[in-house]
């Protein structure tokens, strides 16, 4: 007998490549599609800064959209999660709910809830595999029971799974005639996506990154044409950066408090300073580094850094300079980034600070040279730190070197209208350097449980941009001598 469906939506907001959606169709006479907007569900899982907000609520605005093209619309239903779908399993007659696998500790909790409830009730519980390219569980499966700890023997496990499963076809008006209809005018106000205000945010929102399903299928088409036209190899490209996301979600699924340093295994445990004021100087742009704090002015203003600025701020404040933990980076970036994700914000965080997974713990980032490499005028800095917009680019990364008479003329006294540096680079990252190095002689066993031989996405970047900074210079070099001959 064909089933009276919720289907609940929580990260897989999309009717593109939605698996477990489609099945729902397919075993029920009529679905819902809801949304449970629990403000303190999501906020006790996840720090969510006003952008977030923003960003969600845009998404679920583009999926209704999207939704009422197909006379359909998503129920957005607010209040404690278990309540409230309690409460419509029974106004429904609902007999399925179905969702996506999901690997956070939250979510998964929520899946033993409402599994409990399947049973008091009498409705099925199903779900598929939506979020990952492959069933992770697999993974750990096929590696003996434990998640594979080195992207080398991650992609081996891949070579047994073989290549991932085809997207299913999406949601259309021609398989799309099972989704509940539209409600009344009066039902649908109290169903709505609720506004920014409603939230008690500000409706200014100034980030050019737009939430959406519509949006973000737009973006990766015009990256794939661009990546056709200069193509990238992994783990640089596309492909290599979804790879990179798999392994974190394998070893996160499989590993306990893997968002903590204190009760994972796979990470080093160390004893890093307790620092609030530097810890708000780094947060709020006020390190007196203008790379660093143009980075940190830009994720404030926007939600998205490059993956570049997002190695230098982290290892800034970790083992290159402040020595603070990652965890409090990992939660300013769960805070301020659209993009935050459980797995793959703290497996980048622990790489970055080579708590676990990187470990050429050598390789510091400069504040002043990383950024000079990349935008040796300092254009960067102009746009997001505009209080150093007029220094001559031979001090706009290190601005306190000017003499007083450039800065006066810059408009910019360092010490007044910009700080000083915090800390003095070379002394901090040649001590940090020591303490990592005796950290990871105590730790030993520990350090090598992650250690591979490939080499990670950044360092390949830079090896390449040297390379072509090398052959430039040669280049210049033949054609000075050249000229000078002639």
């Amino acid at each position: 007998m064909p089933h009276r469906t919720i289907h609940l939506f929580r990260k897989g907001l999309r009717l593109h490549d939605n698996p477990t959606l489609l099945a729902a169709l397919k075993s029920s006479e009529i679905v819902y599609l809801v949304y449970l907007l629990d403000r303190n569900f999501l906020t006790s899982a996840t720090r969510m800064g006003t952008k977030r907000w923003h960003f969600l609520l845009q998404t679920l605005e583009d999926l209704q959209t999207n939704l009422k093209k197909l006379n359909s619309c998503l129920w957005i239903i607010q209040g404690e999660y278990e309540a409230v779908l309690r409460e419509h399993v029974q106004k429904w007659n609902i007999t399925q709910v179905t969702f996506d696998d999901e690997i956070e500790p939250y979510y998964k909790e929520m899946e033993k809830t409402i599994q409990v409830m399947g049973k008091e009730m009498g409705f099925e519980v199903f779900s598929l595999v939506g979020h990952t390219l492959y069933d992770v569980r697999r993974i750990v499966e096929l590696n003996g029971g434990t998640p594979p700890l080195t992207y080398k023997r991650f992609l081996q496990i891949l070579t047994v799974l073989g290549d991932p499963e085809m997207p299913v076809q999406d949601i259309t008006a021609e398989n799309s005639q099972k989704l509940s209809p539209l409600p009344e005018v009066g039902l649908a106000e109290s169903y709505r996506v609720p506004l920014p205000e409603d939230l008690g945010f500000s409706k200014e929102y100034k980030s050019s990154w737009r939430g959406g399903e519509t949006n973000g299928l737009q973006r990766l088409e015009e990256h794939l044409k661009n990546q056709s036209k200069n193509h990238s190899l992994p783990p640089v490209s596309l492909q290599g950066q979804l790879l990179w996301r798999e392994f974190f979600y394998t070893v996160a699924s499989a590993t306990a408090n893997f968002t903590k340093m204190v009760g994972n295994s796979i990470c080093l445990q160390i004893d890093w300073y307790q620092d609030a004021e530097k810890l708000h100087k780094w947060k709020t742009a006020q390190t007196g580094f203008p790379w660093i704090d143009a980075i940190m002015t830009q994720l404030h203003q926007e939600g998205w850094i490059h993956h570049l600025a997002r190695h230098a701020v982290a290892c800034f404040l970790t083992r290159g300079d402040l020595w603070i933990s990652w965890e409090e980076g990992m939660q300013v970036f769960e805070e301020l980034l659209l993009d935050a994700d459980y797995s793959v914000n703290a497996g980048n965080w622990m790489w970055l600070s080579a708590s676990a997974f990187f470990h050429q713990y050598s390789r510091i980032f400069c504040p002043v040279r990383f950024g000079k490499r990349t935008d040796p005028e300092g254009q960067y800095i102009r746009k997001y730190l505009p209080v150093l917009k007029n220094f001559p680019s031979q001090y706009i990364y290190e601005p306190w070197v000017a003499p007083e008479e450039t800065q006066r003329e810059a408009g910019c006294i360092i010490g007044k209208d910009y700080p000083f540096p915090i800390v003095n680079h070379k002394e901090v990252s040649d001590h940090n350097l020591q303490l990592m190095k005796q950290v990871r002689e105590e730790q030993y066993k520990t350090a090598q449980l992650t250690r591979d031989d490939v080499d990670d996405p950044m360092e390949m970047q830079l090896k390449r941009g040297r390379s072509e900074e090398t052959s430039q210079k040669k280049k210049l070099a033949r054609s000075s001598e050249q000229g000078q001959t002639d």
